[in-house]
């Protein structure tokens, strides 16, 4: 049966359409999936047979705005406990005069002295890296079961000693008592503070332990808020070794990166992606060409998610 719009439908419905028609593109698309855009950094690491204001060009060069304290070398301390004033007001000029913004920094902890001593060390890095400028600072865990007791008195210390200087402690995939989900609850539980979380490490899920990383992100995905960017891939030798290998492009090893970021994005992340690894080339610009294809491998990554 036919039906014939009444004068006041058809205004209706046609002002409706104008309206629509008028509307940005972004929100006439509203029904789709909002594009992921978490900011993309790079560590120093790649480039620590250089020098580091080789690396800082480096990273500019490669299309990176955030850039992290990952690997000290002999002449770059960084935020080490022995770093001095007048070299931290270097570091963070040198940082600035690239343009980039320095979102981390390592801690070393240093578990095999006294606890007193470890303690105060570790609250030093912290302090040096607030007079850098960091957001984050950074732990690897500890590999020796014996020690696991004293890293996370320590970590509660340092939690409380970074959340008052508006610092965020956080802790990587990393082997040992920070090998997979199940070790990195525990030191959730252990350390017990509010100011103690995750940067996530696929690759270094793969390297460790071998297990699946997307699989291992879901009992921690309330605690990540970071994402450390490197693939692994790993080959068997004659006697039936594994040889994992992170220095590699994105996209050579078994990490999944475009299901570990819809894994991320489903829970509610919305940290950095710091790329950590690449492959090594013979001079800085080869490996900055390196680790911008990472960073352009990420964005197609990304926009897929």
């Amino acid at each position: 049966m036919h039906t014939s719009l009444s004068r006041r439908d058809f205004l209706a419905t046609a002002s409706a359409g104008t309206a629509v028609a008028l509307l940005p593109a972004a929100l006439r698309a509203a029904d789709k999936s909002k594009p992921t855009a978490w900011p993309i950094g790079c560590f120093n690491r790649p480039w620590t047979k250089w020098s580091y204001d080789e690396t800082v060009d480096a990273i500019k060069a490669a299309g990176y705005k955030y850039t992290g304290l990952l690997t000290p070398t002999k002449a770059d301390p960084f935020t080490n406990a022995d770093a001095t004033p007048e070299y931290l007001a270097g570091l963070k000029q040198k940082i600035a005069a690239r343009g980039l913004k320095c979102n981390m920094t390592a801690l070393r902890v240093p578990t095999n002295l006294d606890l007193a001593v470890a303690i105060e060390s570790t609250r030093k890095q912290i302090a040096n890296g607030h007079t850098v400028g960091i957001e984050f600072a950074l732990t690897f865990g500890e590999d020796k079961p014996e020690r696991y007791e004293k890293y996370f008195k320590i970590m509660a210390d340092a939690a409380a000693f970074a959340h008052e200087r508006g610092i965020k402690l956080v802790m990587k995939p990393h082997g040992g008592g920070s090998g997979a989900s199940s070790e990195i609850l525990t030191a959730i539980k252990a350390v017990n503070h509010a100011n103690f979380k995750i940067w996530y490490d696929a690759g270094n899920i793969i390297y460790y332990t071998g297990k699946d990383p997307v699989e291992e992100f879901k009992p921690i995905a309330p605690h990540v808020t970071g994402f450390c960017a490197k693939d692994c891939s790993v080959e068997t030798d004659a006697a039936g070794k594994r040889k994992p290998d992170v220095m590699i492009q994105f996209g050579a090893g078994k990490v999944d990166f475009t299901a570990m970021f819809r894994a991320m994005k489903s829970a509610g992340f919305n940290g950095p992606l710091m790329v950590e690894c690449c492959k090594i080339g013979a001079t800085p610009q080869e490996t900055m060409e390196n680790a911008r294809a990472n960073r352009v491998f990420l964005e197609k990554a990304l926009a897929r998610v």
